[in-house]
């Protein structure tokens, strides 16, 4: 790839009014229907004409948008194609000149989804502008992209470049006043876009800030600035420590060229290939740029961090600020300072990163942005139409890579049922198509649900999406969140808080969804209730299942007593003064599940009980006989009739349990030694046998 062809989509300078391409004028499909439209949907709600009108709407969604498990292009770039695009771009003083100007990367192609937002990347104090490189394709799926390119001999002012900013920022704002507009500021561009927030608090912006620079009063270079100026202006910059301000530090973005899977040789030899290609750039760029040059770039950033630092309060964007742990800038502390002084800000540490974290071969950006539920079309973010599934790179990142351990040592069985009765391996008893349901058990500290999502996508290209607990989805609970935990997981493969509107509008969909009815009550159980159902007496979703003509299948799970045994239980945590108030006040600021309910399905308190692992032994999953609520009619209309569905299918689930328990004594391969001696006979991809059903 060279820089010359990157830049080919250039558009006119920052300043000018830049123009879109007509087929990105269509309305997002998240925006609110005239008011004539809403009076008759309110009409047709009553006669049925509306649900019918709704699910063709929703499918035609659905047609526009992308499937699970496509191909997001991440992996493809590499930090020397960031080098070869330098290399191209033009830096002596007569092609490197010119005023700032947006440029649209080739590489991300026209956007897959409907209605995709803008984003508007801001680069470091270098100013190329294709730090982003790595991340073009898989961004340019679902965002419209442009890059803003500063030459290195342009001499624009710090509010001069924020006027450019505003103006095309403002434009874009008046032509699409719906549609959000996505910032990401690299380092100095970090400053921008702080400070272009600040100055338009009633644009809806969305900031996400890769280590800003605002604290650079307190690195060491502040201090040799003064020594800086006294040497000859038209002196190269050849030190690398100065170098380094401006483009990196060659020896980690060497580092983080290589791929973690790679051995010792291949290691070494991809570190000093790239390492030869960096150093003949940082040569001639070296002497290319000039020191009045580094001087003035130094000065504009100082002044940039001053003018930030100064209107921090004034920021309202909704902003993701991603910290490395080996950077500099920020430096520990900077972003627990800016976490604090920002009205509305997340935070993602990478403790292993450097301060090149868009170039680490391993950082999918779009993952981040997705795992942290940022991604939005319109002015609220709907987690239902604004879900983005999946992709393939996303898919072995996580169960080949993070739960891949996870998944070895539990070796799970998948289990169905077909229509006529007969228990098979693999998920063949379970519709192809949606909308299904499947309710069960929730095992202990939800160990199941990953195993689930995976075998799900591999074998039906499904989502699940689980209804789950508002902890994951309301609340500021960003010190739980480091990198991507398990918060940023469950909504990364289509997790939405648990409501009746949500389960509806899947439901209208034709999604998966599952549902768990015992809840965090099931999932945080004390001593002695493995495999007990705390299922609320009412039939939360018999009549809508009806109303859908949904396929509802019952599961189980069993094998918890085989991983973990909990020490202490919420009844004797509670007893123990410290962690009780931390539990009581944690519990105060999430929003509770069936606070109504009476008695233990009610008691739905957020805690982490103490547990020991044990030699772990294996996961059994058993869905059922598919149940078509297609046609029951009667079961809408008649209370007593889904009663009786309700506990039929809460019975089923203690049956299937009931039979996983039974037969697991007769898997040769339950216990984790002789599961790792057959793989080790077979090979680690072979599948390992179980009982016969």
């Amino acid at each position: 790839m060279s820089m010359s062809i990157a830049l080919h989509a250039v558009l006119p300078p920052a300043a000018a009014t830049p123009r879109r391409r007509p087929t990105r004028l269509r309305a997002s499909s998240t925006e609110a229907p005239a008011s004539g439209e809403k009076g008759q949907e309110d009409t047709d709600r009553k006669s049925g004409t509306g649900m019918r009108r709704r699910r063709r709407r929703a499918k035609k969604v659905q047609e526009v948008g992308l499937e699970a498990l496509y191909d997001d292009g991440f992996g493809e770039a590499t930090v020397r194609d960031y080098f070869d695009a330098l290399r191209a771009t033009p830096l002596d003083g007569g092609g490197g000149g010119g005023p700032p100007r947006w440029f649209c990367p080739v590489e991300c192609g026209p956007p897959a989804v409907h209605a995709p937002p803008l984003l508007l990347f801001l680069p470091g104090i270098d100013g190329v502008g294709m730090e982003l490189i790595m991340q073009h394709k898989s961004l340019g799926k679902v965002f419209e992209v442009r890059c803003l390119h500063i030459p290195v001999n342009d001499r624009t002012p710090y509010e001069g470049l924020l006027q450019i900013m505003e103006e095309s920022v403002k434009y874009e704002h008046n032509l699409s006043p719906n549609r959000p507009i996505y910032i990401i500021g690299d380092s100095f561009g970090g400053c921008l876009a702080l400070s272009l927030a600040s100055r338009n608090p009633e644009i809806d912006l969305v900031l996400i800030l890769v280590n800003p620079a605002t604290s650079f009063a307190k690195t060491p270079l502040q201090a040799i600035l003064p020594l800086l100026e006294m040497v000859p202006s038209n002196l190269p910059v050849t030190l690398p420590h100065l170098l380094r301000y401006l483009i990196g530090d060659p020896l980690k973005m060497a580092m983080v060229s290589i791929q973690n899977n790679t051995s010792p040789q291949d290691t070494l030899e991809s570190f000093s290939d790239s390492l030869s290609s960096m150093l003949p750039l940082l040569s001639e760029f070296g002497h290319i740029v000039r020191m009045d040059t580094l001087v003035w770039k130094l000065k504009l950033l100082m002044s940039g961090v001053d003018y930030t630092n100064s209107r921090l309060n004034a920021v309202q964007a909704e902003i993701l600020l991603l910290a490395s742990g080996n950077d500099n800038l920020p430096p520990s502390g900077e972003a627990d300072r800016l976490f604090k002084a920002l009205k509305s800000c997340k935070v993602r540490y990478f403790r292993t990163s450097s301060d090149r974290l868009l170039m680490e071969s391993s950082f999918n950006l779009l993952t981040v942005i997705k795992g942290a539920s940022m991604y939005r079309q319109g002015k609220q973010r709907d987690t239902i139409t604004d879900f983005l599934p999946p992709t393939i790179s996303e898919f072995k990142r996580t169960f080949g890579e993070d739960f891949k351990l996870l998944h070895h040592l539990l070796s799970p069985v998948m289990l169905s049922t077909l229509r006529n009765g007969k228990i098979v391996r693999g998920l063949a008893g379970v519709p192809d198509k949606g909308p299904v349901l499947l309710v069960g058990y929730h095992q202990l500290l939800a160990m199941e649900i990953t195993s689930m999502a995976e075998e799900f996508l591999r074998e039906k290209k499904a989502v699940l999406r689980t209804l789950a607990h508002p902890v994951f989805f309301v609340g500021n609970y960003e010190i739980l969140r480091q990198e991507l935990s398990f918060f940023d997981v469950v909504p990364l493969y289509g997790g939405v808080q648990v409501s009746p509107i949500n389960t509806y509008r899947l439901f209208e969909r034709d999604e998966f969804v599952l549902l768990y009815p015992g809840g965090i009550r099931e999932a945080l159980h004390r001593k002695d209730e493995d495999y007990q159902l705390f299922w609320p007496d009412q039939p939360e979703f018999v009549r809508m299942a009806a109303q859908f003509g949904v396929t509802v299948i019952p599961f189980g799970c069993v094998g918890e007593d085989d991983m973990l045994e909990i020490v202490l239980d919420y009844n004797e945590l509670k007893n123990i003064p410290y962690i009780r108030e931390t539990i009581e006040s944690f519990n105060q600021d999430c929003p509770g599940v069936r606070s109504t309910v009476k008695g233990e399905e009610g008691n739905q308190v957020l805690h982490l009980p103490a547990v020991l692992p044990k030699l772990p032994g294996r996961l059994y999953y058993l869905f059922g006989k598919p149940i078509e609520m297609k046609g029951m009619d009667g079961v809408q209309r008649d209370r007593e009739s889904a009663n009786q569905l309700y506990l039929d299918i809460k019975s089923e689930v203690e049956n299937i349990m009931s039979y996983l328990k039974r037969k697991r004594e007769q898997d040769p391969y339950r216990s984790i030694t002789a599961r790792t001696f057959y793989q080790a006979t077979w090979g680690v991809t072979a599948q390992i046998p179980t009982f016969e059903p």
